[in-house]
């Protein structure tokens, strides 16, 4: 982990941020371009090619039974399956709040209004090959659930042709029909494409690896997609407050997830930067995860000692983290002056890591600094939105001749005479 202060030291680093997702490799997106054209052209033979060669599925059977679901379930220890209860409760009970109603503003002879409907089809996809997530499960499938769509779609690698109990017993939790066994470029070309088992979807979501980022991000516009994510990243601002362990911890609650993880403390203590710096060493060695998280913090976790916490706040904008902790003595004093974040964790006793799992709000964020446009993964994202307008015929009247005017501006003959016509009945 480098300490760092200088301004040279850190626009290097941010160098060093912007850059991180491109030394993942160059010549994924033609492997993916070809994978996808296959299951475009050959379908459940072209997905069940790659299936075979990189997860080694050694069944025909594409789609995963609900006894088989079951089975996997009971194999998850109940304290599991009691947690994931909980969790969902409250994921649900947060997700409820966002939900969008119809609207229309009536005016003299003119109504005008917005119509929210659910997508019909949503395909989600679960990562299954390094570490699975049952926790991805309920922050994908329930705001889905909430917004009304009718038909939920899971893809779920099955390495090897063994599922995980853990997030089998999400699924079964959630109550979810139509699940695959499927993963990586193909699933999603599957998904967006259809094949002659899997009815194509109106909308892919999930997090994936590298391979699976790049397929949303070719299929986008043949479906529509949530985000493009990138490796997880986390970002403290802490004072002489913050004590050194929670901080390393959560540090290091980021690193372990993978090599390309992010974990950066901004800081305008010394002594806080020093001892956290010692505890992360220490807590280094307890971690059956340490070389990932070695790897992570060596190439992408940073301190950085700003002259206050005014500067801090101003680099933490400037990254637009996808999980920003304040630990300081009064964070919600600096909450306004907060721009760019996927989620804001306030005060030593809120760790990201209860948002992972049993908060309530998405853990699903916006990565690699897109937080300075994009939002929490939500209900928002499992609904669409039609404009109304009805007019009466004095309605018509009322707005005719300014848009005669325009369109004869615009030189679009056929809209004026759209008006025109009507005007002599």
């Amino acid at each position: 982990m480098r300490v760092i202060e200088s301004n040279r030291e850190i626009s290097a680093f941010l160098k060093i941020l912007k850059n991180r997702a491109s030394g993942i490799g160059h010549d994924i997106e033609n492997r993916v371009k070809t994978i996808l054209d296959d299951v475009r052209k050959n379908g459940d033979r072209a997905v069940l090619k790659y299936s075979r060669a990189f997860d080694l599925l050694k069944t025909k059977q594409l789609i995963m039974t609900q006894d088989e679901i079951s089975k996997y379930s009971e194999k998850a220890d109940p304290a599991l399956i009691k947690a994931l209860k909980f969790s969902a409760k409250r994921i649900k009970a947060f997700h409820e709040k966002q939900k969008e109603k119809s609207w229309s503003f009536p005016e003299r002879n003119i109504i005008t209004g917005q119509l929210i409907q659910p997508i019909e089809r949503v395909g989600i996809y679960i990562p299954g090959g390094k570490a699975s997530y049952p926790s991805t499960v309920l922050m994908n499938v329930i705001p889905a659930q909430v917004a009304g769509v009718k038909e939920i779609v899971l893809c779920v690698p099955t390495p090897e042709g063994k599922a995980s109990p853990y997030v089998m017993a999400s699924i079964k939790l959630l109550g979810v029909k139509e699940v695959y066994r499927i993963g990586g470029a193909q699933a999603v070309g599957a998904m967006a494409y259809g094949t002659e088992t899997l009815k194509k979807v109106d909308k892919i979501v999930g997090p994936g690896n590298i391979y699976v980022a790049t397929a949303k991000k070719m299929v986008f516009g043949e479906v529509d997609i949530d985000m493009i994510a990138g490796p997880s990243e986390i970002l403290i601002i802490a004072d002489n407050s913050a004590k050194p362990a929670f901080v390393a911890a959560d540090l290091l609650s980021q690193a372990e997830h993978d090599e390309y993880a992010s974990s950066i403390l901004i800081t305008d203590s010394r002594r806080l930067a020093e001892n956290v710096y010692k505890e992360l060493g220490r807590q280094l060695n307890e971690l059956s995860r340490k070389k990932i998280a070695v790897k992570s913090i060596n190439k992408y976790g940073a301190i950085i000692i700003t002259k206050d916490i005014n500067a801090a706040l101003e680099l933490s904008n400037l990254i637009a983290p996808e999980h920003l902790e304040v630990m300081t003595k009064k964070p919600t004093a600096l909450l306004s002056r907060i721009r760019n974040a996927g989620a804001i964790f306030l005060g030593e006793w809120t760790p990201e890591v209860l948002g992972d799992y049993s908060a309530g709000p998405n853990h699903t964020l916006p990565t690699g600094g897109t937080s300075r446009f994009s939002s929490p993964l939500g209900v928002y994202d499992f609904v669409k939105r039609s404009s109304l307008l009805r007019f009466t015929k004095k309605g018509f009247k009322e707005l005719a001749e300014t848009s005669k005017i325009i369109a004869s501006a615009e030189g679009l003959e056929a809209h004026r005479n759209s008006i025109t016509v009507r005007e002599g009945s």
